[in-house]
This record gives structure tokens, C-alpha cells and sequence, in this order.
């Protein structure tokens, strides 16, 4: 038997996700982001996995930046970027603020006698988190040094603290931070230190800490930890909208034709129909981005001809996650 050679394209390798500075916004979510930073709570995002809870972060981080750049001194600024902390299932409340490497310590203090080397201090195995950077970075102290890694920077700066996937953590991580969020402090037990936003509460801090938390909805969140919080569930736009068509567009780098134009319809509203057949994950905004930047690398989106069921059937493992979905939506573009 002969056997056929593969013909696989080695294409250069292209970041599938969206692109935060293209983040289309709709104005209610845009009140909700207004709402938190009025009030100092955290926004907290629901919505399906794919609908760009994540991305939102990094586009406010850039667009508050931009607001801020030229700030004086005694002026908010922002950093234009986000600090993340991806949740664990292991996840505990010291853990958003700092980290404190016992055993590297340990093993240190161990070598460093045995070779009759200086033991390095507890402040050197502590290192500072998402929120707890955040904090840190608004209020800047030269002590920092004598109680955990930082690199000196005199500058205060405002940041954007991304919690992602809330919802993983165990039920206390929500619990145990109640305080802390709200008063923008921690302390740090192994140097009996503890760092704030605000040194006093006659005088506050002009920096600003934006936290958006988001959360996939695999478990309920204390409702304690829920009044403490601004929420906004981010919705899968509708067909009719053209919401989601705006999004795609957005993305895309080759120039707007007729052609590319009616093939990025078509590749839209066939999605929508696919979604409504997927059975376990309905595809959402990533899956389709990603399937339409994989149609702009391959050439084909000016193609008059572009026959989009069968672009669909040949690239499913972009679009369906479970075997189950793969199948259902094989029959629906096969009927």
C-alpha cells in the first residue's frame, strides 16, 4: 500500500486571542467599571468562558493609562498593564497579597551552614502578589527592602489587580479577604510588617487600586463577599445586534472589502446556529476569533467562493471542545 505524504503548512505561529486594545465595550459595563472605581469595590464579572471577561481587565489597565499618562505629582497615574493572580483550588488569602518560600528558606539557611556562608534574611524568600503589589506600588517605601523583594521605585503608580477565576478558590479564600479589599492593607506575618495604601486616614492616598474579579459561575460566592462587590454579567450578544460582528472586524488586519466583508457575515450567523447545536460547551467570542484569524492567515477571507461550512467541518477542533459538541456540530453543518 502506498502511503500519501502528509502536506502540513508550517505557518508562522499568531497569538489567538483577541486583542485588548481592539475590546469592544458596551456602555452598561462601562457604568459598572465608573461604579467600582466610585465606591472602591471590586468588579466582579460573570459570563461564559470565551465572552472576554479576562481581556476586559487588560483593556481598562491601557485605556486607564492613556486617561492618566500626563499626570502630575500628587496625580493619579496608571500602570498599562494589569496585575493578575490566577486562582487555585489551593488558593488561600495570603497568597493574592504574598508569598513566603518556607522551604527555599529552609534549604538556605541548611547550605549556608554547611558551607559557612551568610544566611540570607526571611525578606528574601517573600515576595509580593497581585494585590499586594498593587498596594505596595501606590504607596512606595524605601523600608520595603528590610521585609520583602523590591526593587526600589520612588514613583507611586495606580494599578488594574486582575483575580481570575474567583470561583475556584475554596469558599474561605472569599472570606478571608473581605477586610483587606476593603481597606487596601495586609500584613505580612513572618516580618510583623504590614503595608497600606493610605499611612493614615486624615490623608488619602491619591493612587488608585481597580480590582476586577471574574468568575465562570462553577460555584456560588458568599454572599458577604458579594454585597462588597459591584457585579455585571457579561452577556453572549445577540445575533441581531451585530455586536459581535463589530468584535471580529475589530480583530482582523487585512483592509475591509465587499468580499471580506460578506464572508465575515456569513462566518458570523453560521456560528450562532452552531452554538445553538453544540450540546456541553457552546462555542463564545474566542473560538470564533480564533477560527476567523486562522481564515485571514490562510488567505481566504477575499475569496469570493469561500464556502464556510466546509472551513467549519475541516478546523472543528477550534471550534468544539468535547467530542460530544464535535459530533453535534458536524450533523448540523452536514444536513
Amino acid at each position: 500500500m502506498i502511503q500519501k505524504k502528509m502536506a502540513i503548512e508550517i505557518l508562522k505561529p499568531i497569538d489567538i486571542r483577541p486583542k485588548a486594545g481592539e475590546y469592544k465595550i458596551k456602555p452598561e459595563l462601562e457604568n459598572a467599571i465608573e461604579v467600582a472605581m466610585l465606591f472602591n469595590q471590586p468588579l466582579l464579572l460573570t459570563g461564559e468562558p470565551g465572552t472576554g471577561k479576562t481581556l476586559l481587565a487588560y483593556y481598562v489597565a491601557k485605556q486607564l493609562h492613556e486617561a492618566t499618562i500626563n499626570a502630575v505629582a500628587g496625580e493619579c497615574q496608571f500602570s498599562p498593564t494589569p496585575l493578575k493572580f490566577n486562582t487555585k483550588t489551593s488558593s488561600i488569602a495570603r497568597d493574592l497579597f504574598y508569598t513566603y518560600d518556607a522551604v527555599g528558606h529552609f534549604q538556605n539557611a541548611n547550605i549556608a551552614k554547611e558551607e559557612t556562608r551568610i544566611i540570607k534574611k526571611t525578606e528574601n524568600f517573600i515576595e509580593l502578589q497581585a494585590f499586594g503589589k498593587a498596594i505596595a506600588m501606590a504607596n512606595p517605601k524605601a523600608e520595603y527592602v528590610s521585609n520583602f523583594i523590591w526593587k526600589n521605585n520612588p514613583t507611586p503608580q495606580s494599578s488594574v489587580v486582575l483575580v481570575d477565576e474567583i470561583d475556584k478558590a475554596p469558599r474561605d479564600f472569599t472570606n478571608d479577604i473581605l477586610s483587606e479589599i476593603e481597606r487596601y492593607e495586609f500584613f505580612i506575618k513572618e516580618k510583623n510588617y504590614q503595608v497600606r495604601l493610605n499611612d493614615n486616614a486624615d490623608t488619602k492616598n491619591p493612587q488608585r487600586i481597580l480590582v476586577i474579579m471574574t468568575s465562570n459561575s462553577e460555584k456560588n460566592l458568599p454572599d458577604a463577599f458579594l454585597r462588597r462587590c459591584v457585579f455585571f454579567h457579561i452577556e453572549f450578544p445577540k445575533k441581531e445586534d451585530g455586536f459581535l460582528l463589530e468584535i471580529l472586524k475589530g480583530q482582523l488586519t487585512i483592509p475591509e472589502t465587499a468580499v471580506s466583508d460578506n464572508n465575515l457575515k456569513m462566518v458570523h450567523d453560521l456560528f450562532y446556529d452552531l452554538r445553538k447545536a453544540a450540546i456541553r460547551k457552546k462555542p463564545a467570542t474566542a473560538e470564533l476569533v480564533a477560527f476567523v484569524k486562522m481564515l485571514e492567515i490562510k488567505g481566504v477571507l477575499e475569496k469570493e467562493d469561500l464556502n464556510v461550512k466546509q472551513w467549519y467541518l475541516d478546523n472543528l477542533a477550534l471550534v468544539a471542545k468535547t467530542k460530544e459538541d464535535i459530533d453535534a456540530i458536524r450533523r448540523k453543518l452536514t444536513v
